[in-house]
């Protein structure tokens, strides 16, 4: 007889030995002297039944533990010691209880979560979700690809020499001079970015739906958007400082002849005004708009300057340095810059802590959409302005060029 047959038994006798007292009670409530033998004889029952369900309970422990191989094959590779567990936002308890978290739109939440509450409100993404967004980012935005990117738990400061080093030629035995160096600094701050996307609650509460898949590749769009816009355009106040903009961005090296159309010469004139340490990494950023009108330029022998890619996958070059898009870039008009070329690297952002999760709540109630919020603590600059020169257009109006 198995264990399951016998918890059948004894829930029937159970079951039957409760209803013999109710049917068997006097006016007072009470059994007669019979009576409560024959109870006493069914309850002794049910306890035989227990007492022996337990005993096969253990004795199918015993047969488990007793068949188990006495040694263990090594299947990862050899270290010191054990793997140490993972805790926190790294452990699979914490991604699980999230994702949990994420469809039940927040209404379940696990204690495990406990460990990483936001302070602004929210919970922190766990490891895994952070380093993958963060690779999407890469891949998304241009700025966050070319530029260079510090983790930071607090206001960030870089020192910069605001004097070069020069060398003097000297006489023999002459004495030697140096200049007092001067250094100005840089401060990455924190500026917060809030982006929202929603789901349908069909999708949501759909186990087959691969939920964490899409709320971080929806995320990493919204985030790298809005990034790679602040990081090209912005001005610094509660936003990163753009590389195009007029006061802490790149140097504006060349003003256009017309305010509706570039010149083969001065898009040559823009290359050549990066110093030349700076031409070995240097890199173009514009937009398709304006890419189409360079790819009609020619030079004094007819030969088109764009040199498109060979091999799909390459970035096209112009001047032999690679070429990058950005629909944020700004398109040719009167007195808009709209192309940078430069060292990228000399750009830092800041990535504050840790982004998280939370519900948006009230926006999309009614219309069968969840709507969830992605925060994150950002700044960028461009900490060598010299580093990217800028191409401006004219100011007005003004006749094309050849």
């Amino acid at each position: 007889m198995t264990i399951m047959e016998l918890r059948e038994k004894r829930n029937k006798a159970w079951e039957a030995a409760k209803a013999f007292v109710e049917t068997k009670r006097d006016k007072d409530g009470l059994l007669s002297a019979d009576d409560a033998a024959s109870y006493a004889e069914m309850e002794q029952k049910i306890k035989d039944y227990g007492a022996e369900i337990e005993r096969m309970e253990q004795m199918a422990a015993m047969d488990a533990q007793l068949s188990k191989p006495t040694s263990t094959p090594l299947t990862g590779k050899p270290m010191n010691g054990a793997d140490k567990p993972k805790t926190g936002r790294a452990s699979d308890e914490y991604k699980a209880a999230m994702l949990n978290a994420l469809r039940t739109n927040f209404r379940q939440i696990s204690d495990v979560l406990s460990e990483g509450i936001d302070t602004n409100g929210g919970y922190l993404v766990p490891e895994e979700y952070d380093s993958r967004l963060i690779d999407a980012l890469s891949e998304e935005n241009i700025i966050r690809k070319l530029g260079h990117t510090i983790t930071t738990s607090g206001e960030h400061k870089i020192n910069i020499a605001a004097t070069k080093p020069a060398a003097a030629w000297i006489d023999e035995g002459g004495a030697l001079s140096f200049g007092d160096a001067a250094f100005s600094q840089i401060n990455l701050d924190a500026h917060k970015l809030h982006v929202a996307v929603k789901v349908t609650e069909e999708l949501l509460y759909d186990n087959a739906f691969g939920l964490e898949n899409y709320i971080i590749d929806q995320f990493a769009k919204a985030l790298s958007n809005a990034e790679e816009d602040a990081f090209l355009n912005g001005d610094g106040k509660g936003k990163p400082l753009g590389i195009f903009a007029e006061t802490g961005g790149g140097e504006v090296a060349i003003t256009t002849t017309s305010a509706t159309a570039i010149t083969a010469d001065e898009v040559i004139n823009l290359a050549y005004s990066l110093k030349r340490p700076y031409r070995k990494n240097a890199k173009f950023i514009m937009n398709d708009q304006t890419i189409a009108a360079l790819r009609k330029l020619k030079d004094n022998n007819g030969a088109y300057l764009w040199q498109p890619s060979l091999q799909a996958g390459e970035v096209d070059r112009l001047f032999g340095y690679e070429v990058y898009t950005s629909p944020y870039v700004p398109t040719i008009a009167a007195g808009k810059p709209v192309i940078a070329f430069g060292d990228f690297s000399y750009y830092n952002i800041g990535d504050r802590g840790t982004r998280s999760f939370a519900e948006l709540k009230e926006l999309y109630a009614g219309n069968g959409m969840v709507g969830f919020v992605a925060k994150e603590r950002v700044d960028g600059k461009l900490i060598l302005p010299e580093a990217v020169q800028i191409l401006k257009m004219k100011a007005g109006s003004g006749s094309s060029g050849g």
